[in-house]
């Protein structure tokens, strides 16, 4: 179980990393961030599957990140960490699905026991989900076939456009968020088939209805829906990514996925399904990469540009600026107009590392450099690297070379590479 912790206090960040016994437990620390803000675009990068978090930090609070969590990510288990034991945060955690509310300090045992049973609850759920959908595959004829069928015949060419809104309404009164002023249509192929479209299916039920699932010939379409274009964009990218990664935990062969145009009229839907397909087949010629995710505007809708060059001017960017200890992932998103799960995807396919994994790669890098041909010290080094935290910066550095900053500039002291 991969775990994320997100609280501003450097004392209890470094109490829960450096006092817990990760290595004797099968949890492990994904990363770290001092506020929601900063968490939310990491813990999207990660994936991690329990998310700590304090109930007071600045500019995104606990509150904040459950109520996000919750509406984009709602298979991750949430354990609420507060100074306050005031009734009102707890209620206010427990109405979000928060899984365990802890009040500080807590010790290493607490924590192993808290982790332990939020670890059982999230399998029980899987577990739960998983049956309840292979009972429905095998036994249901009822509503969630007609559901199917309803937004199956969206991405049929034999129906008449003005039809789309008509199958709209019907799903509006199955649970499905829909009608809505933006949509979007993911297509995607798993191998095997069977086993990928339960894994689907349960996966697009955690989204409260702004996800239906329509099982096709090789795998399953899906209806994204949303407020805004942007809300579409970043929801289709954090499912495919989390499909994916579910799908690749399973075992599967190969997962390609087609996220098609964000399309704001009912009778586009179809048109959105198309690009998606018309993706999705692309992605099936190419074999070598077993699995894959590719969006619309991936295809080249500017002349200028291409994904690869976007990806090296994102490279670019973080290069100069990873001595910032603030940058975060949106804020290179940005740089190169992409969308925060847009980017996240695309980088990580594109470069074979996640951004969180290439900032570290920079960082630590030019950690070894001043490390081997300075004498600042270790403290100085993590500052100007990027770290504010000297103490997690060892911990990252060992955790990724085995051995301490100092060790490494005993090794290696005015060696120039």
């Amino acid at each position: 179980m991969k775990v994320f912790l997100a609280d501003d206090e450097i004392v209890v960040r470094e109490g829960i990393r450096e006092s817990f016994p990760w290595d004797d437990t099968p949890y492990v620390l994904v990363g770290e961030a001092p506020d929601g803000e900063m968490a939310l675009p990491m813990i999207r990068d990660t994936n991690p599957d329990i998310v700590i978090t304090d109930i007071k930090m600045p500019f995104m609070d606990g509150i904040e990140l459950c109520r996000t969590l919750r509406t984009q990510m709602p298979w991750i288990g949430i354990i609420v960490l507060s100074g306050y034991d005031e009734f009102e945060y707890a209620r206010q955690c427990l109405a979000l699905g928060v899984k365990e509310y802890l009040l500080k300090p807590i010790n290493a045992e607490e924590l192993r026991g808290v982790l332990d049973k939020v670890s059982r609850q999230i399998q029980d759920e899987r577990k739960a989900i998983e049956h309840a959908a292979s009972l429905r595959a095998r036994m249901d004829a009822g509503g969630k076939l007609v559901k199917e069928k309803l937004t199956g015949s969206l991405f049929s060419d034999e129906a008449a456009e003005e039809d789309a809104k008509s199958v709209l309404a019907q799903l509006s009164t199955m649970g499905c968020s829909v009608p809505a002023p933006f949509y979007a249509v993911i297509d995607g192929l798993f191998s095997p088939k069977s086993e990928g479209q339960s894994a689907a299916e349960a996966l697009a039920e955690k989204n409260g209805g702004s996800i239906t699932a329509s099982p096709g010939r090789t795998g399953t379409r899906f209806l994204v829906s949303g407020d805004s274009a942007d809300e579409v964009e970043e929801r289709a990218y954090s499912f495919a990514a989390s499909l994916l990664r579910e799908l690749e935990r399973m075992g599967s062969e190969a997962v390609k996925v087609g996220i098609g145009d964000i399309v704001d009229k009912p009778e586009d839907i179809f048109r959105s399904f198309k690009t998606a397909r018309h993706i999705r087949h692309l992605l099936t010629d190419r074999q070598e990469e077993k699995f894959l995710i590719l969006g619309a505007r991936e295809m080249g809708e500017r002349s200028d540009e291409s994904t690869p060059e976007v990806i090296s001017e994102a490279k670019l960017y973080m290069s100069r600026n990873f001595s910032n200890p603030n940058l975060m992932l949106q804020d290179v998103a940005k740089a190169v107009g992409m969308s925060n799960s847009r980017f996240s995807t695309v980088f990580s396919q594109q470069s074979g590392q996640t951004f969180t994994e290439y900032l570290m790669y920079l960082r630590l890098g030019k950690a070894k450099e001043m490390l081997r041909t300075t004498g600042l010290r270790s403290s100085q080094i993590a500052g100007e690297v990027g770290y504010n935290d000297s103490h997690y910066f060892s911990y990252i550095f060992k955790k990724n070379t085995g051995i301490t900053p100092s060790e490494y500039r005993a090794q290696n002291q005015n060696q120039p590479g």
